[in-house]
């Protein structure tokens, strides 16, 4: 990312900023002024702790203490099992046998130090008579800091790193595939760095940007914690990313502009605080931070009070796209029951989802739960019969393929088999848990890298739902979509809610003012039609926010009463996403 880019107007905005009203942040950009203002910050102390998060390029950071002049350096990474028995220890809770599910760590990170190795790091620490400096991940278990930072990165950028050779924190095991290592960071290693950053976020003195590599920055602890106070507080934009993927399209490429990456993109992640980052903006100095931290400092107020008793520090609704506009179908998959994902992956929640379809091509469609009578065995048979390398999978013998077009709303409840058809533009809403997806077909092609994606029948077959055939799915599943209310200011659709699914949508259309009405919790909105609308207060807690065609924003709970307006008189849609009382 280029610190230096300037957000555009009238258009999808690539990297969105959040201004934060900040005026006595202090902000250290590089790391000659990080060291400068670390050795300043240590006048009169004597311990500076730099707690790091997994995937940091420690290197950097040691760059960036240079100035301090310590006389002990302490790397709490040496305290920590040896990587062959970190491995060993893992090895259970990551179900080593397959290669994109594991059990979801219950274990904190201080598991993983010896007891006896820290007693004596503290030791060597009193017994210093200069200023210590103690980093790496886990330094804060060694040594809480008279002077604290939280050195911090992105998961977008982590899963970068991996791609590019990076290796997991303290394994042997250097030559993992990306998908090993994505699956060790996902299922442990952020689990418990998240588990010991969301305190270090209330007590650290300075947060450490370590996202762009060669470009690290720095800002004050206290202004930090206020920039995501504002956050929670009024609507805002996380920054998108986008992924190429072997059925991926080109329409997000046409219409946002995206760099040419000679291929396609497949996905984007425009609205996953587990996964996006938030770009502060401190008066034209930027930091970059996960949006995770943001749920993690202001679950309450971003939240709602009654999602947060139910949720907890988890942001529970994701928005995505998926781009099949001249490429090909999805893989035919299916997501878990809420036992199932609970008993098998310690997983507290499912993936129920939606497709929202921004635009289609003449012949998109969806494929969506099983035909009449499909008989479950023979069924299996023939999946199981075309992962071996025999006949290609008949889909249209066991799945429905339904016509989709612009602005239809089709509801998936895990336990439904489905995909994405070709030539379809879909804005997936969903639960969060989005790892969590069986494939059971991928139409017999290999990946962008040559091999065949993973497809897991035996997960898939334990969780298909056979009685959600053709009748139950045009009943349940598809133009679901009611009329609410009708009147000078607009049209109110309620677009979709499937019984077993908590998240609530609704489509906002007008061509002036329509006041939109709360239910207690946070809502996730994108521009479904039109060029631009306007995100307002009625009260004036926060300034009128611009949201361009098909970007998503978050609209925390605690910034209250909003409207929608349509800055220029012409028609406007906007879908609404929020978890139902």
């Amino acid at each position: 990312m280029m610190r230096a880019e300037k957000e555009e107007t009238g258009r999808y905005v690539l990297f969105p900023r959040v201004k934060a009203e900040c005026p006595e942040a202090r902000v250290s950009q590089g790391a000659p002024a990080i060291g400068a203002a670390l050795r300043g910050a240590m006048q009169g102390h004597k311990v500076l702790c730099v707690e790091c998060y997994p995937g940091v390029d420690q290197e950097e950071v040691l760059a960036c203490l240079q100035p301090v002049g310590a006389q002990l350096v302490v790397h709490s990474d040496d305290l920590a099992f040896e990587p062959e028995k970190m491995d060993a220890v893992l090895e259970q809770d990551l179900l080593p046998e397959d290669p994109v599910f594991g059990i979801m760590t219950v274990r904190r990170l201080k598991d993983f130090f010896y007891p006896d190795k820290i007693r004596e790091a503290r030791s060597r620490i009193q017994a210093a008579d200069g200023p210590v400096v103690v980093y790496g991940v886990g330094a804060s278990l060694v040594h809480p800091g008279d002077v604290q930072v939280v050195a911090d990165i992105t998961r977008w950028e982590i899963q970068l790193r991996y791609r590019r050779g990076l290796s997991n924190w303290r394994t042997a095991r250097t030559d993992l595939p990306k998908l090993k290592k994505y699956k060790r960071g996902f299922f442990a290693e952020w689990r418990w760095a998240d588990r010991e950053k969301d305190h270090l976020l209330n007590t650290m003195d300075f947060y450490l940007d370590m996202t762009t590599q060669g470009s690290p920055a720095m800002v004050d602890g206290a202004s930090y914690r206020e920039a995501l106070r504002q956050t929670a507080r009024r609507p805002f934009r996380m920054v998108p990313y986008f992924d190429p993927g072997v059925w991926g399209g080109h329409w997000m490429k046409d219409h946002f502009e995206l760099p040419e990456n000679g291929s396609n993109y497949a996905w984007s992640f425009d609205g996953v605080p587990e996964e996006n980052s938030l770009l502060l903006d401190f008066g034209g100095a930027l930091i970059q931070t996960p949006a995770l931290n943001l749920v993690l400092q202001q679950p309450r107020a971003l939240l709602g009070e009654r999602v947060h008793a139910r949720f907890g520090k988890e942001f529970p609704i994701r928005f995505d796209m998926l781009d099949t506009v001249g490429g090909q179908n999805l893989s035919l998959q299916v997501h878990p029951l809420t036992e199932y994902i609970q008993n098998t992956f310690n997983m507290r929640y499912t993936q129920d989802e939606s497709y929202y379809i921004l635009d289609a091509g003449e012949n998109a469609s969806v494929w969506l739960g099983v035909k009449e009578g499909t008989d479950p065995a023979a069924m299996e048979r023939d999946l199981r019969l075309a992962q071996a390398g025999g006949a290609p999978f008949p889909a249209e013998k066991y799945i429905n393929n339904i016509p989709v077009k612009k602005h239809d709303h089709v509801l998936i409840p895990a336990g439904t088999t489905h995909c994405s058809g070709a030539d379809t533009m879909v804005l997936e809403i969903s639960a969060t848990p989005y790892i969590f997806t069986f494939k059971l077909w991928d139409w017999g092609r290999l990946d962008l890298d040559g091999k065949p994606r993973p497809i897991h029948i035996d997960h898939g077959m334990a969780n298909i739902q056979f009685d959600r055939d053709t009748a139950w799915v045009r009943e349940n599943l598809v133009g679901q979509t009611k009329e609410v209310c009708r009147d000078e200011n607009g049209l109110v659709e309620r677009t979709g809610l499937h019984e077993r699914e908590f998240i609530d949508t609704y489509r906002y259309t007008t061509s002036g003012r329509m006041p939109v009405h709360r239910n207690g919790s946070v809502q996730v909105l994108n521009l479904v039609d039109g060029a631009r609308a306007l995100i307002t207060s009625p009260t004036g807690a926060f300034e009128p926010f611009a949201l361009h065609y098909a970007e998503t924003c978050i609209l925390p709970q605690a910034a209250g009463e909003y409207a929608i307006e349509s800055p220029d008189g012409g028609q406007i849609m906007v879908i609404a996403a929020s978890v139902r009382p």
